[in-house]
């Protein structure tokens, strides 16, 4: 019986308890990468915490399972935004399903006078790195230290829109 592609939708603050399963599933991938929910207030009402800042939240769902998820917010209104939460199941990833969410924040900046995208990226998640500079990201030479369980250091990525 074959299976449903991904549907994406705009998010709800009801889909944080399956954007945190999600996100636990993809850092359990990395050893001394906990999830801790307390590091995450912004999953108790995650759709209206990135439409606040003047973005959107963006899932995907596959047979009743999260399996992506993508936000994009202009917190400043000055046409740069920031991606966050960008996080596929490991069974979806090489399907497309990332660029696809890529393209629903692409509209949604450029519709809203996006002119720059920036984000940072856990170092240790080089195919992601590898997602973003294939999509013509740039990393700045710059990184950030994460006081939190991760423990981690992040790199900062930048792309001008054309």
């Amino acid at each position: 019986m074959p299976i449903d592609p991904p549907a994406i939708r705009p998010g709800a603050d009801s889909d944080g308890p399956a954007v945190a399963a999600l996100i636990a599933r993809v850092f359990g991938e990395y050893p001394g990468c906990p999830f801790v929910l307390a590091e995450f207030p912004e999953l108790a009402a995650v759709a209206s915490h990135y439409r606040h800042r003047n973005g959107e939240f963006f899932v995907a769902e596959q047979d009743g399972l999260l399996v992506g998820s993508f936000a994009i917010s202009c917190k400043d209104g000055d046409g740069v935004f920031e991606i966050n939460k960008v996080y596929v199941d490991s069974a979806m990833r090489g399907s497309g399903l990332a660029h696809a969410l890529y393209a629903e924040g692409l509209a949604f900046a450029r519709a809203h006078g996006g002119t720059t995208l920036k984000l940072w990226t856990d170092t240790r998640f080089l195919s992601g790195h590898r997602f973003y500079e294939k999509l013509g990201f740039t990393r700045q030479p710059v990184v950030r230290y994460l006081a939190d369980a991760t423990d981690g250091w992040e790199f900062a990525y930048r792309l001008v829109l054309p």
